[in-house]
């Protein structure tokens, strides 16, 4: 439970670059890519200094920047190469929000929008903070940090809201049987 009130950015950099540099080669497979992205996550960290100090775990708060860089990262070169050309063989990480393959069928496709309208809608419903923190952490796909920033909460609110926000989601959508069996379905 080390905090950065007890260590400076240099000793948080000295003890975690090399574990963050590993994580960054794990996920790219390629040594310039990882650095590029290692680069990327300390310039974060740098960033949110003043939030490192209500950080109660550093490394699995520096493995989740890593890893939200790493997909924000990715989606970004899907969106710039129509082909995926860049896109690696296998990812170690379960990666949210592939971009759809451009052949879905019809069906596919009525399907998708049909999910996508019922959650949209039960989205609209939730209470206006935990619709605001559902919208921000999967639409806008921003950071915990940032959500907090916005918020002016800490980052444990965030979490906290974050979770009651998807359980109360999934509480609405099995409540209501034409929902359920259109995301079920």
């Amino acid at each position: 439970m080390e905090t950065l009130q007890t260590t400076s950015l240099n000793e948080v950099y000295e003890e975690y670059n090399r574990y963050i540099y590993h994580l960054c080669l794990k996920l790219t497979r390629n040594k310039a890519e990882a650095e590029d992205l290692m680069q990327e996550v300390w310039v974060k960290v740098v960033r949110y200094e003043s939030y490192v100090a209500q950080v109660d775990h550093l490394k699995a708060w520096l493995t989740t920047i890593c890893m939200n860089t790493f997909r924000d990262r990715y989606r970004k070169n899907v969106r710039r190469s129509k082909y995926m050309m860049n896109q690696p063989d296998t990812l170690d990480v379960p990666v949210l929000d592939l971009v759809p393959n451009d052949d879905l069928s019809t069906e596919e496709l009525i399907e998708k929008e049909d999910v996508a309208k019922v959650v949209q809608e039960k989205i609209s419903q939730l209470d206006g903070i935990y619709k605001n923190t559902l919208l921000y952490f999967y639409v806008h796909q921003l950071s915990l940090i940032e959500i907090a920033d916005i918020m002016k909460v800490s980052i444990g609110t965030v979490k906290s809201r974050l979770f009651r926000a998807k359980a109360r989601l999934k509480e609405m959508v099995l409540s209501d049987e034409a929902a359920a069996s259109a995301i079920m379905a």
